[in-house]
């Protein structure tokens, strides 16, 4: 199903605006809207209106014969946009004779095609025969690449009359499965209990997976490690030094010797985190192992388990935000096939689409345009990140035949950063000069007895005209060039 949105804004300036909405994975070749009618252009222009798409990544393409716009790759909503709650493309549609710019946005819908999967499909965990009824032990989550009501939203484990199941959410919302024992142990009687742990999402229809748990039931440990805090937090700037130390989490144990010794490990991490952090094993201290970067991802929730020599264990989360810095400078683009304008252009004539992006957030990521020198153009902003190069001035071929324009986009970071793009604009002459003699009169000297029909001296008057308005052949009477016209030369 498509949604469609137009807006019509006011303004020389200011272009449409149309918001459809799609969901993902459509066929190439699907339609999503069509654009002369939600445009209001006539499907009889379109072969000189030359509609095209100026966009980073041509996710769709704009049919010639009427307009039709169509899905032209895969749109993978996951792929795209990964686990954000909103994912939006958006790119400007490009009109030519007259230049136009409609600003198109594509909301992409997610659709359940993901199920919750495990990294294992059986997981063993120890158990000590002491661990108290209630006491709770983290499992492994699932991971569901969709997001909002397609995503993982319940664990259920099959019934069994020594544990159960229940569910906490991460500060980030996912949500993980923790073991509870519901009734005593005895390995004596039964030293090892076969679970299977399914996860289920919301889809409709939903999708799920199972892994199998083998719980072996240890013998007897009288205290488990403990950790200082349930949730470890710490801020960090990106680009920070791989081996720089981010913080350390600290488990006590009340038992003495081996089983007092206590171990520290990741625990329902992925390969990425734990490529990027590495933990101490002994002393507990997470520092640095890869580049991190705010631009890739804003935030880590990383599970860390403690675990004691008699194979007692503890669990806490640490949660890293990273901030970011002034790392990239914004980008600028040129969109227009046209590098002329006609020297009787009028003022606010839009010349070229410039469109600025930085990657950024913040005031690291806030752009503004300015041209380099005195023009007679002017840059006129139309979105957060596209701007408008327009004509500010009167031009004069004749004068200035073509400007060499330097466009600087600088961000507000501190140091800010810069990009510039240059364009050269030839300026189209037209007829606007009128032909001018060079003196009011001449005073030209004929023989007497001329015979009928004799040629008397004849001028031409020049023209400041260029091109195919012009009109200054070489006068074939005596003359002489003299400040850009033919001037005669009387006797």
């Amino acid at each position: 199903m498509r949604f469609l949105f137009l807006l019509s804004l006011v303004g020389p300036v200011l272009p449409e605006q149309i918001r459809y909405t799609i969901p993902e994975e459509l066929a190439m070749g699907s339609l999503v809207g069509n654009l002369p009618k939600d445009l209001g252009l006539g499907v009889q222009d379109l072969p000189t209106r030359n509609l095209r798409i100026s966009a980073r990544k041509k996710f769709f393409t704009v049919s010639t014969e009427n307009g039709d716009l169509l899905v032209s790759d895969r749109i993978d909503r996951e792929q795209i946009c990964g686990k954000k709650s909103s994912c939006v493309l958006e790119f400007e549609m490009v009109a030519e004779k007259p230049l136009n710019f409609f600003h198109i946005s594509v909301v992409i819908q997610d659709i359940n095609d993901n199920p919750p999967t495990f990294s294992q499909n059986i997981t063993e965990l120890e158990i000590s025969e002491l661990a108290l009824t209630g006491a709770t032990f983290s499992l492994e989550s699932a991971q569901d690449s969709d997001v909002g009501v397609n995503s993982l939203q319940q664990y259920y484990l099959n019934p069994n009359p020594h544990f159960s199941l229940i569910q906490k959410e991460n500060p980030d919302g996912s949500r993980y499965p923790e073991l509870v024992v519901k009734t005593p142990l005895d390995r004596e009687e039964q030293s090892c209990h076969h679970l299977v742990l399914t996860a289920v999402d919301g889809g409709d229809p939903s999708r799920s997976s199972s892994t199998q748990i083998r719980v072996l039931v240890a013998d007897a440990n009288d205290n488990p490690p403990v950790f200082t805090q349930d949730v470890y937090r710490a801020s960090v700037r990106e680009n920070l030094p791989m081996g720089s130390s981010v913080l350390s989490v600290m488990a006590t144990d009340l038992d003495e010797g081996v089983n007092a010794e206590i171990t520290y490990a990741f625990i329902n991490t992925g390969n990425v985190v734990r490529q990027l952090f590495k933990l101490d094993s002994k002393t507990g201290v997470l520092t640095t192992g890869g580049e991190l970067d705010f631009e890739e991802r804003e935030s880590y929730t990383i599970g860390v388990e403690a675990k004691d020599g008699g194979r007692h264990t503890a669990h806490c989360k640490i949660q890293i935000d990273i901030l970011d810095e002034n790392d990239n400078a914004p980008e600028v683009t040129l969109d227009s096939e046209s590098k002329q304008i006609q020297e009787d252009a009028e003022l606010g004539t839009v010349v070229a689409l410039i469109k600025t992006h930085d990657l950024d957030s913040g005031f690291n990521g806030e752009v503004f345009c300015q041209l380099q020198g005195k023009f007679p153009f002017k840059i006129v902003q139309d979105t957060k990140n596209t701007y408008m190069l327009v004509t500010d001035g009167v031009l004069d071929r004749e004068q200035i035949p073509e400007y060499n324009i330097t466009i600087t986009v600088t961000d507000r970071g501190k140091p800010p950063l810069s990009s510039n793009r240059s364009v050269l604009l030839n300026i189209i002459d037209v007829n606007d000069n009128a032909p001018v003699f060079g003196q009011a009169f001449c005073l030209v000297h004929v023989a007497e007895n001329n015979p009928p029909g004799a040629s008397l001296p004849k001028s031409v008057p020049p023209t400041p005209t260029w091109g195919p308005t012009a009109a200054s052949p070489t006068p074939s009477w005596p003359a002489t060039w003299s400040h850009g016209r033919w001037r005669p030369t009387c006797p």
